[in-house]
């Protein structure tokens, strides 16, 4: 992984630039092209009307990808241009993280509803000041540009890390290459296509915009969540059992399953109480009165089942690539693990405070966190 780091490789300026480049056109498509315009579940403060969104993520995505093969396709570009600056590219989106996230928090005053324990400049230049800060008339929600851009470049960060091996390896090359691009393509496409769903998840209405949120989209996400063809695409085919490449994409999508279900059986919930979630799962509750917890389905199993299928899906990503003794491609999902059980911890706080005793009813109803009969 690192054997072709050098200082030539950090600091060409076309590298470092290509992030500022490439998140610049993916603002101007998000602006340009046709949108959805949706409610979501979140209300602002001040009208307590719900905020609305504009949703275009897929075709941002179309586009992107079609300039990135119309631009290889005719020689302006190799297609692996990516992958061999992506060192530089890594600093440069790093750069423009801390920027942003300078901008950002310091341009709004402290967060007054945070914890006196939290009330410091350093929690907020990491957790953020603003909730839900849009521009551009509500043109443009911060949260969902973000994860649109960081989304956009992983998948163009990842054809180019695959076209680099198909163009070392052109006799022989993995067929996990083929399988894990084809399997971390999905998970960027679905994300994009279920948008609409993501507004009722954790991110959108419990994080505010800080360092964890601006730099993890504008460079963690790209660049990690591709770790495993970046540290591999300069390696050849390992000629794996094809049973392993079968094993990855049933834990991958056993993964999608948990995750994508519980979510979209969440967002059924809240926009529609009274339907039948894939014509099969009653919306079973818990309720005090004035407010409801979903118990049952996907809900019914574990208190954060979908965290889970996030550990899943990055685990079939790594197996896919068939190199099981590297230790690069396990990264990813244990980031996911070190990610997803402290949130879980810090969700449960939060639910506990907001929902007080129907929330011990709801634990006491379903009393495994995160994996059903195992935590």
């Amino acid at each position: 992984m690192l054997d072709d780091l050098s200082l030539d490789s950090c600091f060409d300026v076309a590298g470092l630039l290509a992030p500022a480049l490439i998140y610049t056109a993916i603002l101007a498509l998000h602006l340009l092209l046709p949108a959805r315009v949706v409610d979501g579940y979140v209300r602002d403060p001040d009208t307590g009307e719900p905020l609305r969104y504009r949703l275009n993520g897929l075709g941002v995505l179309f586009v992107a990808v079609l300039g990135w093969v119309v631009l290889g396709w005719i020689g302006w570009l190799p297609f692996d241009w990516l992958y061999h600056h992506r060192w530089s590219g890594l600093i440069g989106a790093f750069g423009l993280g801390v920027g942003f996230t300078l901008w950002i928090v310091l341009t709004a005053p402290p967060a007054e509803h945070a914890e006196p324990s939290a009330k410091s400049l350093a929690a907020d230049l990491f957790l953020g000041r603003r909730e839900n800060p849009q521009f551009l008339g509500g043109r443009v929600d911060a949260k969902m540009l973000l994860y649109l851009v960081g989304a956009v470049m992983l998948e163009l960060n990842i054809l180019s890390f695959a076209a680099h091996h198909y163009m070392v390896y052109p006799g022989d090359p993995s067929p996990g290459v083929a399988l894990h691009l084809a399997l971390l393509s999905f998970f960027v496409c679905d994300y994009l296509w279920f948008e609409r769903v993501h507004l009722y998840t954790y991110d959108l209405f419990a994080e505010r915009v800080g360092f964890k949120l601006g730099w993890g989209c504008l460079c963690f996400y790209p660049y990690f969540y591709g770790i495993g063809l970046w540290a591999l695409a300069d390696r050849g085919n390992p000629h794996v059992s094809p049973v392993l490449s079968v094993v990855a994409a049933l834990v991958f999508f056993a993964g999608w399953a948990l995750a994508r279900g519980a979510n979209l059986q969440k967002f059924t919930y809240k926009t529609d109480p009274e339907r039948v979630f894939l014509g099969v799962l009653a919306p079973h509750v818990l309720t005090d009165g004035a407010r409801s917890l979903l118990c049952g389905g996907f809900w019914g199993v574990a208190r954060h089942v979908n965290y889970l299928g996030e550990i899943l899906m990055a685990t079939g990503l790594a197996l896919a690539l068939g190199w099981l003794g590297s230790p690069w491609p396990w990264l990813y999902p244990l980031y996911y693990v070190a990610l997803l059980v402290p949130r879980e911890r810090d969700d449960d706080r939060r639910c506990a405070a907001k929902y007080g005793e129907l929330w011990t009813r709801y634990c006491e109803r379903v009393p495994y966190r995160i994996i059903p009969g195992v935590y």
